[in-house]
């Protein structure tokens, strides 16, 4: 049995360019410089580049830099939205690492490179610290050794695959390997029900709650649903029996963000605010997740919202940035985070003004900063794994 549990960082399949000396512009000048000439800078590159540049913002992204993106959507939304761009020659994607890998992977599909002749398009992240602690949490040195202990007890050929989307491309690309498959929050259940049609097992990663949502809401008992530790000794910390009758084996991850909500905010909430409604994005723990009265991906979120009355109350758990903007573009109703702590995806924060604005002026002058760039083999096996949840309806 396999105890090299050894874990690798998420990067590790990627060719980068990082904040290297061929720089041209130094990054400490540009985080002594005020905001509004930031943004000036930042628009005369914008116009100066004009449909050669395409930048991206995650709606995760603080408002400053969301001002600045030509698009602005969840992370596979906006990689096929730049994908499909003919005019574009750099992509800077206001992000995290496994989005800008995504874009890489889909802007640079073989046939797309050929229908440029040959070119491809960079991407790039404006900083190299802005990963995803999900993740980051499922290593794929960490993976297959899960997948090796697995063996011993059960037939893995008749054990499915599904990486979250927010994972690294080495992860998706295991799946492309072993017959599986990538899905997002919203496509979550026609994926694991695609998989079950292939095979007897899921074995679901990063996100353990979100595999578990789904799969209670397809009448998976949560008994038949063991969570897989890679720090565990012996099978994840189950036993032979456990992992013999399991038919949805979850990873032990979570997005930091949505861990921190509680039955206690929304039984509060409730409490202050009669006739309050909950909507929760399905990365929240099951114990919230069932007393919610709507619970969906981003896009679902934000519909939601977009198509509810004035007057309409919500208390949202997800992301602070996206419930803040939410609540200042709906004034016509009532919207509260819904946790009194406040919690934002501290790794996204990390793309801010002078990282954006050092990005841009360097590729004004030549100079390609933090390039994202996915090692061949792994783009190819993460595409199948891709175009696989691209056939499922």
């Amino acid at each position: 049995m396999s105890t090299d549990k050894v874990e690798k960082s998420s990067t590790d399949n990627l060719v980068t360019l990082c904040e290297s000396p061929s720089a041209i512009h130094e990054l400490a000048h540009y985080k002594t410089l005020e905001p509004d000439e930031l943004r000036q800078r930042i628009a005369a590159v914008r116009e100066q580049l004009g449909d050669s540049l395409l930048i991206l913002g995650h709606h995760y992204q603080q408002d400053e830099v969301i001002e600045h993106s030509d698009l602005r959507g969840d992370s596979y939304k906006l990689s096929q939205m730049a994908a499909e761009s003919e005019s574009c020659k750099t992509i800077v994607f206001c992000g995290v690492h496994f989005m800008a890998e995504t874009a890489d992977i889909l802007a640079n599909h073989p046939d797309k490179v050929r229908q440029r002749e040959g070119r491809r398009v960079d991407v790039v992240l404006p900083d190299m610290a802005a990963g995803c602690s999900m993740a980051d949490m499922a290593a794929i040195a960490q993976v297959e050794a899960a997948w090796e202990d697995m063996s011993e007890v059960i037939d893995t050929e008749k054990v499915i695959p599904v990486t979250y989307i927010n994972s690294a491309a080495s992860l998706k690309a295991f799946c492309g390997r072993h017959g599986g498959i990538v899905c997002t929050s919203s496509n979550a259940k026609a994926v694991i029900q695609w998989a079950f049609e292939r095979g007897q097992r899921v074995f679901f990663f990063p996100d353990q709650h979100l595999g578990r949502n789904t799969a209670l809401e397809m009448g998976i008992e949560e008994s038949e649903m063991p969570v897989w530790d890679p720090y565990a000794l012996e099978l994840g910390g189950n036993t032979e029996a456990v992992i013999g009758k399991s038919r949805v084996i979850l990873w032990k991850g979570h997005c930091s963000v949505h861990q921190m909500f509680r039955p206690e905010h929304v039984e509060g909430f409730r409490q202050q605010h009669p006739g309050i409604k909950i909507l929760v994005h399905p990365e929240c723990p099951r114990s919230v997740n069932d007393l919610a009265d709507v619970s969906g991906s981003t896009g679902k979120i934000i519909d939601t919202v977009q198509n509810s009355p004035a007057g309409t109350k919500w208390a949202i758990g997800t992301e602070l940035h996206l419930v803040n903007r939410l609540k200042a573009e709906h004034p016509e109703q009532e919207i509260h985070f819904l946790s009194p702590v406040v919690c934002m995806c501290a790794t996204m924060y990390r793309i801010d003004l002078p990282h954006l604005c050092w990005t841009l002026e360097n590729l004004r002058d030549g100079v390609i900063v933090n390039q994202i760039k996915v090692e061949e083999e792994t783009s190819k096996w993460s595409l199948i794994a891709l175009e696989r949840m691209l056939a499922v309806h």
